[in-house]
């Protein structure tokens, strides 16, 4: 059975014949100790405070019996790890990516647009409950507070907290029409209406950070914690 905020992916799920329903991850509408297994793929990173991310690891052990494991991945700070890149960096840039450079630079957020129960932003790796365990070599940048750096898709990443652009593609084309969006001027009113772009909320991850909010949980046992292309990834138990 699966779960997302958006009733869009659910319907898709839905025409697939798969069992989801949409709900909040702070919030999940299942019994207590009823799942054997819980997985949690790209979802804790877009949660803008240490509180409300170590939130929804306690709400998804409360979904697990005892005995019942867990699977969390978060995007990673370090994409380049052990002298390896991450697919995310291989990865081709386009010309959109390009663009998005060139036109966005930091975008401005006022702060009542930002979750309640915590600050604005928070510093890189300057998480209280993580000071022990932030990796040395993490060299991110503070944020300010009233803006957030726009990252430029499959490059490394230089804050912890970032806005990542995301391209809706098609955008107000009608069905059947065909426009060549390469023939519009770059940043041009037609270029953005055609494919949009959004930006998302993403806090990404330094060396340590997920395993030490997951091992400050008293009902959980870390069983793994792992680097996975650009990803860090935990296994838990609930004792």
């Amino acid at each position: 059975v699966g779960c997302d905020r958006s009733k869009n992916l659910v319907d898709i799920c839905g025409e697939k014949n798969f069992q989801a329903f949409v709900c909040d991850a702070l919030s999940v509408p299942v019994r207590s100790g009823s799942c054997d297994a819980c997985i949690s793929i790209a979802v804790i990173h877009h949660f803008s405070t240490a509180e409300r991310r170590l939130a929804t690891i306690r709400e998804l052990v409360r979904l697990l019996r005892p005995g019942g494991t867990a699977l969390i991945y978060v995007w990673a700070m370090e994409q380049e790890y052990k002298n390896q890149k991450s697919k995310y960096l291989k990865e081709k840039i386009s010309s959109k990516d390009t663009e998005e450079k060139i036109n966005t630079g930091t975008a401005q957020r006022p702060l009542s647009d930002h979750m309640p129960g915590g600050s604005s932003q928070e510093a890189a790796c300057s998480d209280q409950l993580l000071n022990d365990s932030k990796d040395k070599d993490c060299d991110a940048e503070p944020v300010p507070d009233s803006r957030l750096p726009v990252h430029t898709n499959r490059t490394s990443f230089h804050s912890q907290d970032v806005l990542v652009p995301w391209h809706l593609k098609g955008g107000t084309k009608k069905k059947g029409e065909s426009i060549d969006t390469a023939l519009l001027p770059a940043g041009s009113k037609e270029s953005q209406e055609l494919s949009p772009v959004f930006h998302r909320y993403y806090h990404v991850f330094c060396e340590g950070e997920l395993e030490a909010a997951c091992r400050s949980l008293d009902c959980v046992r870390v069983q793994k914690s792992y680097y996975d292309q650009g990803n860090w990834c935990v296994v838990l138990e609930k004792l």
